[in-house]
């Protein structure tokens, strides 16, 4: 099974960083939607730890024992060998580390970058790297082979860690057409609705807004504001 298969086919999804705040809540929603899914972490221990805390926590919640193959967890680099697809949920300062760490298991797959570049402390200020975006250093640094999408920059990770609707869009971001559908699909799953942005270099947009949204979070105490695409949006003809 290859990465191009769609979710639909029960892809083996691995989220990168999948012990953090966003990896984590990405991972409940999938596997609660029935999707099979491996978290990842710097220490194996670790991501086997959350992986088994929240498949007892699912459990529990559906009056049912979850099955051990919808999640499981190991190291990144581990995880980023088996998946069909890959999620990388890491901060910025730890980026370009795990990516060099993840490049040879992600060859010939999709990886959905959700990389914001926020230097701290001066989060609510937008401070783009030099190629342009988080998204374009991530498809130089894992190269040709790689398809690069991404996703998932204003969402608030401790709503999408609930199973409360999330009233929030997310803007897919990707060179490949078929790529950027794909993700769009495991948006989908999340509970979310998903929609194409145009080329991986339009990403910048998505990720200088997350500054906005945490700037307009402290002025106007919001709890995790988010961006919604206003409009009768219509699916492009097919073909």
């Amino acid at each position: 099974m290859t990465a191009q298969n769609s979710i639909d086919n029960a892809i083996l999804i691995a989220i990168i960083g999948g012990t953090g705040e966003l990896g984590s809540a990405i991972a409940r929603r999938l596997v609660k939607a029935g999707e099979r899914v491996i978290i990842g972490s710097r220490d194996a221990a670790r991501a086997a730890s959350c992986a088994s805390a929240l498949a007892a926590e699912l459990a529990v919640a559906a009056g049912k024992v979850t099955g051990t193959r919808d999640i499981s967890g190991t190291s990144n680099v581990e995880a980023a060998a088996r998946a069909d697809l890959i999620i990388v949920t890491v901060p910025f300062g730890s980026q370009e580390a795990t990516l060099k760490d993840i490049a040879a298991g992600a060859t010939g797959k999709i990886v959905v970058d959700t990389t914001v570049p926020l230097v701290p402390p001066k989060v609510m200020r937008v401070q783009l790297p030099p190629e342009g975006s988080a998204a374009v250093r991530a498809q130089k640094i894992l190269g040709e082979g790689v398809r690069v999408v991404s996703a998932f920059h204003n969402v608030a990770a401790h709503k999408l860690a609930t199973d409360a609707a999330v009233e929030c869009d997310v803007l897919v971001f990707g060179d490949d057409k078929a790529a950027r559908e794909a993700v769009i699909r495991v948006v989908a799953a999340c509970g979310l609705r998903g929609l194409h942005a145009g080329a991986l270099a339009n990403s910048a947009a998505a990720e200088a807004l997350t500054s906005i949204l945490i700037f307009l979070n402290k002025h106007y105490a919001v709890d995790g504001a988010g961006v919604r695409i206003t409009g009768n949006l219509k699916s492009p003809a097919a073909g």
